[in-house]
């Protein structure tokens, strides 16, 4: 913490108090840290910085609503810290209100902070609401301000990354690990930006390093983070096998740790279609609570690394869309609705709830919470993949709304949702650090899937990958026509697209269509044997 004074009139023994209760905090001795701020609020009652060190810690223990509070109160004691509204903006985005995220971040910055940890946060924050250029600059500060913490020229590189600088996200991963090789993350984005990023020292450190964190409990992170570096490396290479025997080491010990069974998932596809039964998806005939009127959004659903981000940044050209990127608004509006008292946006409690909420004021106060980012085109595009799951309460709640499900050939969206290190806080896709329950993820969305494309023919539309490879033109052209807009010229040349891209393929859709990915499992037949059975078996794909 960069600065203990405050408007109140702190002595100097006080202000040591403080200072030794940041020092608590920064060790994570949270007994202390308490103790003393509360030795100093009694004393005075008014000190800003012990209010938000109070915050600080409810922060640290993940209550981000209790510490959002407490925040605001040093916020109103002190209105003049940058570092106070910065955090505050950080449990705005961990309570996922990113527009009050936004004001938090502009707030700060205006306070003009000098500090690297308050300009980082800020970037931060701004990144997480989809901010991605606008972060640059404070994140830019932040190195200059300290230029000794590799997590700072992370957060750089990866802002970099987001908007397409590609040679400057590369330096900036590369400066990380230039002052702590064992930054892992560094090492798996850096993976992504080029073929065959490492040369020989490189890959032997990596390799040194897997097998160090393999050896030492409660790493498994971070031998995701090795292991899919390697793997992506030597599948560039073309040594295949080598590249899947990578991902399986990357994997094991995560897959081990969560304990993951398919009929946790099993349970919410079940309850979506309870819920969800065809009685439920046709239109109202009283007219009640028949949905908000809006025609705005254009929601890009499908299992992930298919090809959504392909068919986002194709209608995203069109001068009358934006994309507002991967957004969980829509699920945190109906949980908002429910109101089950569960910390997981999505569970079987919260889907059976859903099916008596108010869907006109769900859909309002989905497309309200997508302002200011969006509004300012004719369209919008939401490009959460696990959407596919919301379909029938899209129906419900936006009836004029489109919804694009990508599909790709089963064997390769298995293998790739495999092939992805996806956040790994992120529950909903633990399916995927092994390769069977991945498959058996698959046969639950095509069920699914196919249930939607029966009971929502209206306003629901299935795209090929293979198809949208193989004949752009006509393809692209039928799904604007869809969507209802005028064809563009602009929706061909996806590849020269500005806007930022945060998703996997942000490397990927700067370049002009390839075929490469049609049938890549392929390159893996002998690794992807059992799979190709379990799928065959269950109908869902045939060779």
């Amino acid at each position: 913490m960069p600065d203990t004074s405050s408007r109140s009139a702190v002595s100097g023994s006080l202000q040591a108090t403080l200072r030794d209760a940041e020092r608590a905090l920064s060790v994570k001795d949270y007994r202390r840290t308490h103790e003393l701020c509360t030795r100093v609020l009694t004393a005075d009652p008014a000190c800003a910085h012990a209010m938000f060190l109070f915050g600080m810690i409810a922060a640290e223990h993940g209550n981000f609503g209790k510490a959002s509070e407490v925040i605001q109160r040093a916020i109103n004691l002190d209105s003049t810290r940058a570092e106070y509204h910065a955090q505050l903006g950080r449990c705005f985005i961990a309570l996922l209100r990113p527009a009050e995220a936004m004001q938090a971040a502009q707030r700060a910055l205006e306070l003009d902070p000098q500090d690297a940890l308050t300009l980082d946060t800020i970037g931060v924050v701004l990144t997480r609401a989809g901010e991605h250029e606008r972060a640059l600059e404070p994140f830019r500060k932040a190195v200059a301000r300290d230029p000794n913490r590799p997590a700072y020229w992370y957060n750089l590189a990866a802002a970099l990354q987001f908007i397409g600088d590609f040679g400057g996200a590369e330096e900036a991963y590369r400066h990380a690990l230039k002052l702590d090789p064992g930054f892992y993350r560094a090492w798996s984005s850096l993976g992504q930006l080029r073929r065959a990023p490492f040369d020989a020292m490189a890959l032997a450190v990596l390799e040194a390093g897997l097998a160090n964190v393999e050896a030492q409990p409660g790493q498994p992170d971070a031998a995701l983070h090795c292991g899919h570096a390697l793997a992506k490396h030597y599948e560039d290479v073309g040594q295949h096998k080598k590249s899947f025997g990578f991902l399986q080491r990357a994997k094991r010990g995560k897959h081990k740790s969560l304990q993951y069974f398919t009929a946790t998932d099993q349970k919410i596809f079940d309850a979506v279609r309870s819920v969800c039964s065809p009685s439920f998806l046709r239109p109202q005939e009283d007219g009640k609570n028949e949905g908000s009127p809006s025609t705005e959004p254009i929601f890009i659903v499908g299992m992930p690394r298919t090809g959504t981000t392909l068919i986002e940044r194709i209608l995203s050209s069109h001068p009358d869309v934006y994309s507002a990127g991967e957004l969980t608004n829509f699920a945190l509006a109906v949980k908002r609705q429910v109101k089950t008292p569960s910390n997981l946006v999505l569970d079987v409690e919260t889907v059976r709830a859903a099916g008596n909420v108010n869907w006109k004021a769900v859909g309002d106060a989905y497309v309200l919470s997508t302002r200011p980012r969006t509004g300012h085109t004719k369209h919008f595009i939401d490009k959460m993949p696990l959407n596919f799951l919301y379909a029938g309460f899209i129906s419900r709640a936006l009836p004029n709304a489109k919804i694009v499900c990508v599909r790709r050939n089963a064997v390769d969206t298995c293998l790739s949702n495999y092939r992805q290190l996806f956040a790994t806080n992120f529950p909903y896709y633990n399916y995927s650090y092994d390769l069977l329950d991945t498959g058996r993820y698959y046969m639950l969305f095509d069920t699914l899937i196919r249930y939607w494309r029966e009971y929502l023919p209206g306003n629901f539309l299935e795209v090929e990958y293979e198809a949208m490879v193989a004949d752009t033109e006509s393809q692209a052209r039928h799904l604007v026509e869809w969507c209802g807009l005028g064809w563009n010229p602009a929706c061909l040349n996806f590849h020269e697209n500005a806007a930022p891209v945060s998703t996997a393929s942000s490397v990927q859709v700067r370049q002009p269509i390839y075929n490469t990915s049609v049938e890549r499992w392929r390159k893996y037949e002998s690794e992807t044997a059992e799979l190709r059975r379990l799928l065959s078996d269950a109908g869902v794909w045939r060779e």
